[in-house]
């Protein structure tokens, strides 16, 4: 399958992007120097925290894959790095469909690499933006069925939308598309469980050019109401597990939960 057509955007490399942040702090190759200079300036737990994020997408993906989803929506996909999502879900269920979106033009360079699907299954990739819910879910339309339950996945990206710009609208409108039966998966940086790490962080993004939204456990629980959050519940990223082994226990400063939607 191929990428839905839309207009390329600019590829901007004097400012610091956070998809090419997250893949600098993963160890990865495809970023710029603004992005290595941020991402230098983090204190350690910041690699830890993208490892955690991606080890519990790992995690939630493949648990819901069992219970007999086979359809994500995932948003704000970042530059591939193996395992991806569709790898996951599509080892446990062929026929399974992934569509990603990201809105940096780079991830769409690399977006082959996302669409290598099993032959019974289909990937997709839309470049687009989640403060754009609805032109995201038109083009998602054309490869998954929304009459039958989604996963939605919005792995580290929340905190990257502000309040004024309607981060909770945000994800309650791209819920509301989705059938009963549905999941929503989110991982969100938190400001109350290393309060004295949070300050760093957030003035070393801001020097680079991005802005971040931290938040507390209540705010990060907003973004599940009127949803069944399954257990363990919204904890950090590194205690969140359904259906595997537990994780090795360790700090984390990421909320993270996975819920059904009614």
């Amino acid at each position: 399958m191929t990428t839905s057509p839309q207009p390329p955007l600019p590829l901007d490399t004097s400012r610091a992007h956070p998809a090419r942040v997250y893949d600098w702090l993963l160890g990865g190759k495809d970023n710029y120097p603004v992005d290595e200079a941020v991402g230098e300036k983090l204190p350690p737990e910041a690699r830890d925290a993208a490892r955690q994020n991606r080890q519990f997408m790992h995690r939630a993906a493949a648990w819901l894959a069992g219970q007999g989803i086979d359809q994500f929506l995932d948003i704000g996909t970042g530059i591939p790095t193996e395992p991806n999502l569709h790898q996951i879900v599509q080892n446990l269920v062929p026929s399974a469909k992934v569509v990603y979106t990201d809105n940096d033009p780079i991830v769409l360079r690399h977006a082959e690499a996302l669409l290598i699907s099993r032959p019974e299954g289909a990937t997709d990739y839309i470049q687009a933006d989640v403060r754009d819910p609805q032109a995201i879910v038109r083009h998602a339309r054309h490869v998954l069925d929304f009459d039958r339950p989604i996963a939605l996945s919005l792995i580290a990206l929340m905190h990257f939308i502000s309040d004024e710009q309607g981060a909770h609208g945000i994800v309650r409108a791209l819920v509301d598309t989705l059938p009963s039966g549905s999941y929503l998966i989110l991982s969100h940086a938190a400001s109350d469980l290393y309060p004295e790490l949070v300050e760093q962080v957030v003035a070393e993004y801001a020097r680079g050019g991005i802005r971040l939204a931290f938040r507390t456990r209540p705010e990060v629980e907003r973004f599940f109401d009127g949803l069944d959050l399954a257990g363990p519940g919204l904890v950090t990223a590194t205690e969140w597990f359904a259906g595997t082994q537990a994780p090795e226990p360790e700090g984390s400063g990421i909320y993270a939960g996975v819920a059904r939607v009614r």
